[in-house]
């Protein structure tokens, strides 16, 4: 980025942050699914669990962070997508500013908002009894990781609200992305699937970050999971960058 668009992606990451700060109530619905689940699955589900050593809370959590992702991302496509009804990008388009500043102020915004999200459920979870002996190059990873996975799924947000006709169009798109972990090894170990779903879910993406998160916060070895999670977040990344902008530019040629 050069100067002048790094200076507009602020300007417009400001602008969308203030849309947040006066509705703050985004972040908190974002953060009440994950937060119920958790507790549905730890008190309700969670004695009835084998999920190996360790208490059910600490096997459970990695794949609520990416759940609290998947559905914050839906708000970034709605946001865009009023936006994009309002005429407000035009206006941005008429004026002396970067082009795709207005995309990256979205994108930005939803980073921010998503990093929030995550640290209330982990908050929660600390409430619960989740524990971690995890250094800070290990947290470090963990945050990197959750990072690219917001990216990635951000950008296709993007795609959503650049394509949808109608408000519940743009924020639907995330439903079949909240799902994944329920096929992953999020709730479960997937050695006690039956074996095409035990195929599916040990070979999408969802599977290899969990188990990458959750080695990460055991202090665990990584091994393999840790390349094929970097693989498919930074795969992700760049392709639903590059068809969100050629979408982008189709749309405003």
């Amino acid at each position: 980025m050069s100067t002048h668009v790094v200076s507009d992606t602020r300007t417009l990451l400001g602008r969308s942050l203030r849309h947040i700060l006066r509705s703050p109530d985004t972040i908190i619905t974002t953060a009440i699914t994950p937060i119920a689940m958790l507790l549905l699955f730890v008190y309700v589900f969670g004695a009835a669990i084998d999920s190996g050593d360790g208490t059910y809370v600490n096997y459970l959590l990695p794949g609520i962070l990416l759940i609290t992702v998947a559905s914050g991302i839906a708000y970034t496509s709605y946001r865009l997508f009023l936006d994009l009804q309002g005429g407000i990008f035009e206006r941005f388009l008429s004026m002396p500013i970067a082009r795709s500043a207005a995309l990256w102020g979205h994108v930005l915004t939803s980073l921010v908002a998503n990093a929030i999200s995550v640290v209330l459920v982990v908050l929660v979870a600390l409430l619960m009894g989740f524990r971690s002996g995890a250094g800070i190059l290990a947290w470090l990873g963990v945050a990197g990781i959750l990072v690219l996975f917001t990216l990635a799924l951000t950008w296709l947000a993007v795609i959503a609200g650049l394509a949808a006709k109608s408000p519940d169009g743009a924020g639907g798109f995330a439903y079949p992305i909240i799902f994944l972990p329920f096929v992953s090894s999020a709730f479960v170990p997937t050695e006690g699937m039956p074996g095409p779903v035990r195929w599916f879910a040990q070979n999408q993406p969802v599977t290899s970050i969990v188990d990458t998160l959750r080695g990460l916060l055991a202090e665990q070895a990584v091994g393999d999971d840790a390349w094929i999670a970097l693989a498919w977040c930074v795969g992700l990344l760049v392709l639903a960058h590059a068809l969100a902008m050629r979408a982008y530019r189709r749309r405003f040629a």
